[in-house]
C-alpha cells in the first residue's frame, strides 16, 4: 500500500513556545501509526530543531521545512540550504504551495531546480500543484496541472519521481467560500496519477503518495481519504488545533 500521509503546515504562525505546546499535546492524544501511515510537521524554519527534538525518535512521523533553495550555499541572505536541512536532521521539504507561487513568484522551472537538489541531498520534496479559480472556471485545469508536474517532474527518472510526495491544492477552494467534494477531489488526484503512469509507467504511478491540501479538516478527512486515489493530506489551519490534527490522522486509510 502507498504511504498515507497526514501533513501539518503550520505556515507562518505559532510562537516557538505555542509550536512546543502544540506538539506536546498532540503527542498525547490517543493515535497510532501503522507502519504504512505517517505523520510530518512542517513547520516555520526558527522551530525546526525543536520539532526535531522533539520528534526525531517517534516512529512513523517526520518534520519537514516550508521551503528552501535551489543553490547548496553562498551569498543568499535569508534562504535555506539543503545542507542546512542535512545538518538538522530534516528530511522533508514543502516545495511550491500556492502561497510560495503567488507571492514570491516560482515558477516550474525553478521549482524543477530545487526538486533537483533536494534529491542530490537525500531530502523527500513533498510537491504542491493545483490550479487557481479562473483556470477551474475555465475548465482547464487538467492542463493547467499537467504543465506544472511536466515541466518541474518530468525531468526525472522513474527512480526519482517515486521518492517525491505530490500534495495537490484546489486554490479556488480555499478561502474561496467555494468547496470540493471528495468526488472532484479524487477526480483531479486519479488525472496526476494518469500522468505519471502515462510518462513512467502504471507500476511507478501507483507507488506515489499524492495528498490533498483543499482544507482537510476532522470533520471530512474520513470522506476525503476513504477516495481510491487520495492518500492523506496536507493541512493548513486545521493543523494548528491538536485535536483537529489528531483526527486528521486517525482518518488515513
Amino acid at each position: 500500500m502507498r504511504k498515507q500521509i497526514a501533513a501539518a503546515n503550520w505556515k507562518m504562525n505559532l510562537s516557538l513556545q505555542q509550536g512546543e505546546q502544540l506538539i506536546n499535546d498532540l503527542l498525547a492524544k490517543p493515535h497510532e501509526l501503522k507502519a504504512h501511515q505517517m505523520a510530518i510537521f512542517a513547520v516555520p524554519a526558527p522551530y525546526l530543531m525543536m520539532a526535531q527534538n522533539k520528534l526525531s525518535n517517534k516512529q512513523h512521523v517526520g518534520v519537514a521545512a516550508q521551503n528552501c533553495y535551489s543553490k547548496k550555499s553562498g551569498a543568499y541572505t535569508g534562504e535555506i540550504s539543503v545542507e542546512m536541512l542535512n545538518s538538522l536532521g530534516v528530511q522533508y521539504v514543502v516545495l511550491g504551495h500556492s502561497e510560495r507561487r503567488e507571492y514570491f513568484n516560482e515558477s516550474n522551472q525553478f521549482l524543477a531546480e530545487k526538486l533537483d537538489i533536494c534529491l542530490q541531498h537525500q531530502i523527500t520534496p513533498i510537491f504542491c500543484c493545483g490550479e487557481p479559480l479562473q483556470i477551474r472556471e475555465a475548465g482547464t485545469q487538467n492542463a493547467f496541472v499537467a504543465a506544472q508536474l511536466a515541466e518541474s517532474l518530468f525531468h526525472l527518472n522513474a527512480a526519482d519521481i517515486v521518492k517525491l510526495v505530490i500534495a495537490y491544492e484546489p486554490i479556488w477552494a480555499i478561502g474561496t467560500g467555494k468547496t470540493a467534494s471528495s468526488e472532484q477531489a479524487q477526480e483531479m488526484h486519479a488525472f496526476i496519477r494518469s500522468q505519471l503512469a502515462h510518462q513512467y509507467g502504471q507500476d511507478t504511478a501507483n507507488q506515489v503518495s499524492i495528498l490533498y491540501g483543499g482544507s482537510v479538516k476532522a470533520n471530512n478527512a474520513v470522506e476525503l481519504f476513504s477516495q481510491p486515489d487520495v492518500d492523506g493530506g496536507l493541512v493548513g489551519g486545521a493543523s494548528l488545533i491538536a485535536d483537529e490534527f489528531a483526527a486528521i490522522i486517525n482518518a488515513l486509510k
